[in-house]
């Protein structure tokens, strides 16, 4: 069979008496701690095995040479055909405490070629004793590295989180002031406007009157020397007004609907791209809660094969796989309801993309009717410039017309350049009006991006509140107290005396359920506490010792179980924090502990099965 076994070498020197070297090697493999062979050669002993086996090195470069055969062995372990082989070989059939030989051998086509073979004897009791003690020695410095390493976390998670609720709330705070300023402005700008352009309009109209009443007394004094002449030029002139008119009225119709269409689109391709953000987003939260899925399908599997081996405690574990189901099922009814909502996200993705196309549609109907307008103007100015050559003979009466109509048209063309300027100030104030909306949005996002900040925050503190209240479970087995089954305490309670009806807060509840169960257990050693802070359990664990006086004394110091009431306070500005149903918090925080009886503990945690039973 083959194995992967850990080889340790050591250079031993010993002073007393007399100062010697010793070479100690050492088999021992990571899935067995019961796995454990040791050789020692001192200088006299290589000397032997170097007269036995033709070795052509010293005692001083032995072990490196050692060493560089067995990486060579190690570069060769996964090849089909390796070139350096490590054989352990064993007089018994099976490795029972008796000597081993450890063979470094070379194989070729023609023959295996064993350059080194040493003779392992097997560990005794309190070498295996030794070794097991050293593994734990260090395994426990590395668990309380790891502890150190979590309460700074969290010390700096919670630093993070009231600094971005104060950021959340002075920047809500602005988005107030700002919206109030805006609307206030444009109200004003918008009735300036009005005015001025009602005073202009009755302007326009005055020196409309006046100047028809000229061109009529003009009119009767002209018809006598060339009535038939003037009235066909005065048609004509009508004429061409009138479709001058009408097309500078559609063409200004058609840059506004240009324009609002843009705008449109622009608003649109904005909304595509949250929508598909958003999309991107679910999907990704989808992702991992499939991998917690399996995750959790995994820790059900082990949990169930632990249940097999241990058929004396499943009374006692038989709330736990409960829990762990009702937990599965909240998880997979959120799995749910977030496919219901990425399915909604899509059909609404589909409307905008056939609303921009009808948009497109409409735009390119704008432009052939654009087009078809350029083209009348060119068959008018043919048909004027043919006409010009009929009218130089009369140019000399209607030259006095004409002055009059170029001081009508530069009073026009002054009316239409001051209509400009203020529809270049509308496109400013639009543009303004934008920029504010992209602000607002920009903070939304923000917004957003916060509260996600604070749910994944709020995962990561109720994970570690759950690998807390699993150790605490664990330590009250092994010393013969556990905590009461949480069917003692309701999930949800009621005050119908208060008028209060429905379920309650779980920190409400807990606020108002300690003074009763202070009351009842008042002859018992140990205080109610909350299962999520493990200091506190420790503590409870070690009450039996001291007398029910020492509650009324944390009582009197003010001493807070769990987190301070400021995190658990809601503000008005504030947003929900999501991620836990009220089941699992009730079910959870509200747990008290009493010596003597089981504590249950939250399967849903994701720990592994060994963390729920002793030994």
């Amino acid at each position: 069979r083959r194995l992967n076994v850990r080889v340790n070498i050591e250079l031993l020197s010993i002073s007393n008496p007399v100062h010697k070297k010793d070479l100690a090697v050492r088999l021992t493999d990571d899935t067995d701690p019961f796995f454990l062979y040791n050789l020692v050669i001192s200088e006299e002993d290589f000397q032997s095995l170097k007269s036995q086996q033709g070795l052509l090195v010293d005692f001083s470069a032995f072990p490196q040479k050692f060493i560089d055969l067995l990486q060579q062995c190690i570069q060769e372990q996964n090849k089909d055909i390796p070139r350096f082989l490590l054989q352990l070989v064993s007089s018994a059939p099976a490795l029972d405490h008796t000597p081993v030989s450890l063979n470094v051998v070379e194989t070729n086509p023609f023959k295996h070629l064993t350059h080194l073979s040493l003779k392992f004897l097997p560990g005794t009791d309190a070498e295996i004793k030794k070794f097991l003690a050293n593994c734990l020695k260090c395994l426990k410095e590395d668990k309380t590295m790891l502890e150190e390493k979590l309460q700074r976390t969290e010390e700096d998670l919670s630093r993070q989180l009231s600094y971005t609720q104060q950021s959340l709330s002075e920047k809500s705070r602005e988005l107030d002031k700002l919206k109030n300023e805006w609307t206030s402005y444009t109200t004003a700008l918008s009735n300036k406007h009005s005015q001025e352009l009602t005073s202009e309009k009755e302007r326009a109209l005055q020196a409309q009157t006046q100047y028809q009443q000229q061109h009529e007394q003009q009119k009767k004094e002209l018809e006598n020397l060339h009535q038939k002449s003037i009235q066909q030029l005065q048609n004509r002139l009508s004429e061409l007004e009138v479709i001058n008119k009408d097309l500078t009225e559609r063409r200004y119709k058609g840059d506004s609907t240009v324009r609002e269409l843009k705008s449109k689109l622009s608003g649109l391709e904005d909304e595509c791209q949250r929508a598909k953000q958003e999309v991107l987003s679910l999907r990704r939260e989808n992702t991992t809660l499939d991998a917690e899925c399996h995750e959790k399908e995994k820790l059900i599997n082990q949990l169930q094969t632990r249940v097999a081996v241990l058929e004396q405690e499943i009374r006692d574990k038989d709330q736990l796989v409960t829990r762990t189901k009702e937990v599965l099922d909240a998880t997979q009814e959120q799995k749910v309801i977030l496919e219901e909502s990425t399915e909604e996200k899509q059909r609404h993705i589909e409307k905008l993309e056939t609303t921009i196309k009808s948009l497109s549609a409409e735009l390119l109907k704008a432009n052939e009717i654009i087009k078809k307008l350029q083209g009348d103007l060119k068959t008018l100015m043919s048909k004027l410039k043919l006409k010009n050559t009929v009218t130089i003979q009369q140019e000399k009466l209607l030259s006095e017309k004409e002055e009059k109509l170029q001081k009508e048209q530069r009073e026009s063309q002054e009316m239409g350049r001051s209509l400009r300027m203020k529809e270049q100030e509308v496109c400013k104030l639009q543009e303004q009006l934008e920029s504010t909306i992209q602000k607002l949005e920009e903070s939304k996002q923000l917004l957003k991006t916060n509260e996600n900040v604070i749910t994944w925050l709020n995962r990561q503190l109720s994970e570690v509140q759950m690998a807390k209240k699993l150790d605490s479970p664990a330590s009250a087995h092994a010393g013969g107290r556990a905590a009461v089954s949480p069917l003692s305490v309701p999930d949800r309670p009621s005050f119908h005396s208060s008028g209060i009806s429905h379920p309650i807060s779980p920190l409400y509840a807990f606020q108002n359920f300690l003074e009763p169960t202070h009351s009842r257990n008042g002859n018992s050693q140990c205080p109610v506490q909350l299962n999520t802070q493990l200091s506190k359990v420790s503590r409870c664990l070690d009450a039996h010792t001291v007398p029910a006086a020492g509650h009324a004394a944390n009582k009197e110091n003010g001493d807070q179980l769990g987190l301070e009431p400021k995190y658990f306070k809601k503000k008005e500005d504030s947003i929900p924090l999501r991620g836990l149903s009220q089941n699992t918090l009730n079910s959870e925080f509200l747990r008290p502990y009493v010596p003597g009886k089981a504590q249950p503990s939250p399967k849903a945690a994701g720990t592994p099965a060994s963390a729920y039973f002793p030994g």
